[in-house]
């Protein structure tokens, strides 16, 4: 069995990136249990062309237990295959002092009981809305705003 029999690749992708940070910001465990327990011990992640291994990848989560106050992933769309699934999704954030979202493209691998072993992502931030939009730009109603295809 592989990590992804029975689930959808949007579904499992959302809920591994969902838990991990849930557990890593609302629980009390140290870091580097959440860590352990997504990841496997040789994980390697390579994020717009910076490499962590485990050891720097429990450094970078530390930071997120005390400004993060908020995530949410929006998975566009996904697919997997064995061990190994690619996605492309928002992760749209808050922290005490801001908020922003982050297009991802995702191409990871993970072990037969659902922990990440590898993950390439290439990144984007979304550039914030500012205040002196046109009222079609800032509209929320389905199809207002300016014509995609101009």
């Amino acid at each position: 069995m592989g990590a992804f029999d029975g689930t959808d690749p949007k579904e499992f992708i959302a809920n591994f990136f969902t838990s991990f940070m849930s557990d890593l910001v609302h629980g009390d465990e140290d870091p580097a249990a959440v860590v352990d327990r997504y990841h496997t011990p040789d994980i390697v992640q390579v994020a717009d062309g910076h490499l962590m291994d485990r050891t720097k990848l429990i450094a970078h989560t530390r930071p997120a237990r005390k400004h993060q106050t908020g995530a949410r992933w929006e998975v566009h769309e996904a697919i997997a295959h064995g061990d190994q699934i690619a996605a492309r999704y928002s992760l749209h954030f808050q922290t005490r002092k801001r908020e922003g979202s982050v297009d991802v493209y995702f191409f990871g691998q993970f072990a037969a009981d659902g922990r990440m072993r590898r993950a390439h992502m290439l990144t984007r931030a979304v550039p914030a809305k500012t205040s002196d939009a046109t009222p079609t730009e800032a509209s929320s109603e389905p199809g207002a705003g300016p014509d995609p295809r101009r």
